[in-house]
């Protein structure tokens, strides 16, 4: 009989592996996803993983579901590699990129400005970039821009939070910064903020983020499947989840928080 109702037809009885990276916007997803599966019957364990660790899973079927493949640029190598194992749903979230950001009150609009304006960038007396940890690829981009560009700046290493502090202090202010940055990230939730044009287009063009389900999970969760490729979410929808999971310090009570208060969304991602 089909008396429960429009998911009768999904596997409960397995739980739903999630891969889950140790990225603030992947964990928010995870953790949103994993209470609305919940609410409605389904099991749900998430499983935490570097990004080679969980493409091998969800297309081994160790993991069924992958919620962040970026694509047409960083992860064309790895989905290339399995895909033949692997179902694609989505985009979710439409229009990632990586730069040099400042408040929008701050007048100038292009990496090709901050030369003319360095005086207005001043840490400790030098024109500088407040960047993020030394290792990262939008790091390496930012190096690579100064030198294209030719910027008299320094770039500072350091790490996210103290990126953001800085951010946040300028703005209180009101007072120019320029700081590397990326979105998905609860920032632009949080503030009015802007890229500068990247003429040289050093930090590439923006992606999508797409959901990697190992092979056959449509057939296995047919109502799952459609709800995943229903969901949606822009700077403003996932940048509040983001930031209230920050404010709670709990990835579980923040999404069950954003739930409660997002319910008119989340209900047409599950229609």
């Amino acid at each position: 009989s089909n008396t429960g109702g429009q998911s009768a037809s999904d596997a409960k009885e397995t739980p739903i592996r999630i891969g889950v990276n140790n990225w603030a916007e992947n964990v928010a997803a995870a953790n949103m996803w994993k209470l609305i599966l919940e609410e409605k019957g389904y099991k749900v364990e998430l499983v935490n993983g570097e990004k080679a660790p969980i493409y091998t899973g969800v297309s081994s079927g160790d993991l069924q579901l992958g919620l962040e493949v970026w694509l047409p640029t960083t992860d064309e190598a790895y989905f290339n590699k399995y895909k033949d194992n692997l179902e694609q749903y989505g985009p979710w979230y439409e229009g990632t990129r990586l730069g040099l950001v400042v408040p929008a009150y701050v007048n100038i609009n292009s990496i090709e400005e901050l030369n003319a304006n360095k005086e207005k960038f001043l840490v400790n007396g030098s024109p500088s970039i407040v960047g993020i940890d030394a290792g990262a690829s939008l790091m390496k981009l930012t190096a690579e821009a100064i030198e294209k560009y030719n910027l008299d700046y320094k770039l500072m290493n350091g790490t996210e939070a103290a990126m953001m502090a800085a951010l946040k202090k300028s703005y209180d202010k009101q007072e120019p910064i320029v700081v590397t940055h990326w979105n998905p990230h609860w920032a632009f939730a949080e503030y009015d903020l802007k890229y500068l044009n990247d003429p040289q287009n050093v930090y590439g063009s923006s992606e999508n983020i797409y959901i990697m389900a190992t092979k056959g999970f449509g057939d296995k969760y047919p109502t799952v499947a459609k709800w995943l490729n229903q969901w949606q979410m822009d700077d403003q929808s996932l940048g509040s989840l983001m930031a209230i999971i920050k404010d709670s310090g709990d990835p579980v009570k923040g999404a069950g928080d954003w739930l409660e208060e997002n319910r008119n969304l989340v209900d047409q991602w599950l229609e």
